[in-house]
């Protein structure tokens, strides 16, 4: 990522050798078929958890990689659940509808080289959102 200063209501999408991905995400927020998203818990200082809560109702401005903004979204709720019996809001928000596994595969997939294991009991915060303007 850039040196790029990034206003403190944001979200950013994508990573290094991310294949694209990050990209991908912002387009499905903007055509409104991403309305959620999530990180597990563990990753999280108790400074940027604590931060996670403070903007909902807010504006957030959507980010890539490399600190482009791209539109912005209304943060809707911040809450918890697990990676084994995710909350429907989250899976539908993924772009999963109603199917669990689907949604547990592609995390799976889309973090298989960051440095931690999902388990079933992984706590996962989720960030719900809808999509206001590009």
């Amino acid at each position: 990522m850039s040196d790029v200063q990034i206003h403190p209501y944001s979200m950013i999408f994508g990573w290094e050798d991310d294949e694209g991905l990050g990209a991908q995400l912002i387009e499905q927020i903007i055509r409104g078929e991403k309305t959620a998203t999530c990180a597990l818990k563990e990753d999280y200082t108790e400074e940027e958890l604590r931060n996670t809560y403070v903007p909902v109702g807010k504006l957030i401005t959507v980010y890539d990689k490399e600190g482009t903004p791209h539109c912005n979204v209304k943060l809707i709720e911040v809450f918890e659940t697990t990676f084994g019996q995710p909350d429907p809001r989250l899976v539908y928000g993924e772009g999963n509808g109603t199917d669990i596994e689907q949604f547990q595969e592609d995390h799976r997939k889309a973090w298989s080289n960051l440095p931690f294991k999902l388990e079933e009991d992984s706590i996962l915060i989720v960030e719900l959102f809808e999509f206001v303007q590009s």
